[in-house]
């Protein structure tokens, strides 16, 4: 991590002539790529760091094409030699999905939606004049090929590990016959392949009577030419969005507005919406194959409890949508993954407010002595977690503790904790289901450090966090060593 910063702030200083006044590092998100925003006196900036090449080159060069068409990305301030760094404008940290969580499904929400297609049909149609799409990362074409992809990645990571049985070749046949239709599509352009609320970031810009918010996008790297329609099914039909019905059909009807009066033609509406449906499926089987993989495969633990907002998304879709092809196999595996059964197999039990199981959770310092079991029950599950990196070694970190920013980016950025956690969770969810359903009262959960101050206030935090999310069960945390000291501690 540390050559990381170095040469991002060796960047920032050729490029601005002079030293960071600050700068923080941001959270990682699904790739390896990491973000940091440097600060000046004045403005900040996101630096990236990406020890893949291309990828950085395939970003760079498309910013750079469509900013010059005045389009809605960032602009690039420098690149270092090695072009495994470079700066960018820094749009700030509230995006569009932060903004529908925040207020949920009003008026002005609609509004940015609406203005996000607007772009992305500029974006699109504009970004796609004079684009060399032989400089695109993975494919140059959302074509079938591109397509089988989606669909072999969604049997394989998900599909198959129902361990159900289905016809492998008909499946298959029926998968070639639905990438060819859509293929033969007569409106292609730049797609940017992961269109969704978290990808577009909302900022606020001065107008003479008073305040516009802008959309701006980040994450297109892996765009490619294809069907504009991919990138508003991604938008619309995200599971984690859950946007209404009406809001849906609302503004793919303004989307298809934009899209006519760039293009300066008319729009074949129903073809247009049937190959969207299509692409609406594509699209929701990609994000589950995607979950599969992380959360079946690699046990990540958020992503497994995202497979049931994803298969009843796909069920809300396959019931009121046609795709405009007969596909009977494929229909026979979809109707198989939107079963209740299915649904039920990866959906927690949760509690209710009647369920009387409790469940404490405690961090402690292995000096003090691991915490009695006050519910007189004896049992429960300590973890030791001195086998992490500590960062109360560094002076920096010893006033501060594991609820502090800086020493969670530590924890998260240059410790296993992560590794260590999904294994928790994947022990402690067992016993937590078994409890909720023989109606048991308490179970205790600790965790242990050295001077239970960093390591093990985090994990009890995050424990609380993923039991609350998935099992909505009563929590009772207690950070013994840090609440007798009021949460002060002396370097």
């Amino acid at each position: 991590m540390q050559e990381k910063l170095d040469s991002i702030k060796q960047l920032y200083k050729d490029w601005k002539g002079e030293n960071v006044v600050s700068l923080d590092v941001l959270p990682q998100s699904g790739s390896e790529r990491r973000y940091f925003r440097l600060y000046s006196k004045e403005v900040s900036v996101i630096g990236t760091y990406g020890a893949n090449i291309k990828e950085n080159e395939t970003f760079i060069y498309f910013s750079r094409h469509f900013r010059e068409k005045n389009l809605a990305v960032p602009e690039i301030f420098a690149i270092n030699e090695k072009q495994d760094c470079y700066l960018q404008e820094d749009f700030g940290e509230i995006s569009l999905l932060n903004r529908l969580e925040a207020e949920r499904f009003t008026q002005p929400v609609y509004d940015l939606f609406k203005n996000s297609l607007e772009a992305l049909a500029q974006l699109q149609i504009k970004g796609d004049e004079g684009l060399n799409y032989n400089l695109c990362l993975t494919n140059k074409e959302f074509g079938q090929q591109a397509i089988m992809a989606d669909l072999l990645y969604f049997k394989y990571y998900f599909l198959d590990a129902l361990r159900r049985p289905y016809d492998k070749q008909k499946l298959l046949d029926d998968f070639e016959a639905l990438s060819t239709y859509l293929t033969h599509t007569e409106y292609k352009y730049f797609m940017f392949r992961d269109f969704q609320s978290r990808n577009i970031l909302v900022t606020s810009r001065s107008r003479v009577r008073g305040l516009e918010e802008a959309v701006h996008f980040i994450d297109y790297q892996g765009g490619m030419k294809g069907a504009p329609q991919y990138d508003v099914a991604s938008m619309l039909w995200q599971a984690r969005a859950n946007l209404p019905d009406e809001w849906k059909e609302n503004l793919l009807v303004d989307y298809m507005n934009e899209f006519e009066k760039i293009i300066n033609r008319p729009l074949d509406r129903n073809l247009f919406q049937s190959q969207y449906n299509g692409y609406v499926l594509i699209r929701l089987l990609q994000v589950l194959g995607a979950y599969g993989f992380r959360g079946l495969f690699e046990r990540k633990a958020q992503f497994l409890t995202s497979i049931p907002l994803a298969l009843k998304n796909l069920k809300k879709f396959f019931n009121t949508q046609s795709i405009g092809i007969v596909v009977p196999e494929f229909r026979k595996v979809l109707d198989l993954c939107v079963s209740d059964i299915v649904i039920e197999q990866f959906t927690p039990l949760q509690a209710t407010d009647q369920t009387p199981l409790i469940v404490t959770i405690n961090s402690f310092s292995y000096k003090v002595g691991i915490p009695a079991d006050e519910s007189g029950n004896g049992g429960g599950f300590v973890f030791d977690c001195r086998g992490i990196l500590n960062p109360g070694r560094l002076d920096e970190f010893k006033p501060l503790t594991g609820r502090d920013k800086p020493v969670k980016d530590f924890i998260e950025q240059q410790t296993k904790m992560t590794d260590f956690l999904n294994s928790v969770f994947d022990v402690v969810d067992i016993t937590i289901d078994n409890y909720l359903r023989r109606g048991f009262e308490s179970l205790t959960v600790s965790f242990g450090c050295t001077g239970g101050q960093h390591r093990s206030v985090y994990a009890a935090d995050a424990l609380a966090r993923h039991l609350r999310n998935k099992f909505k069960v009563k929590i009772e945390l207690k950070h013994l060593v840090q609440e007798k000291k009021n949460w002060k501690n002396t370097p």
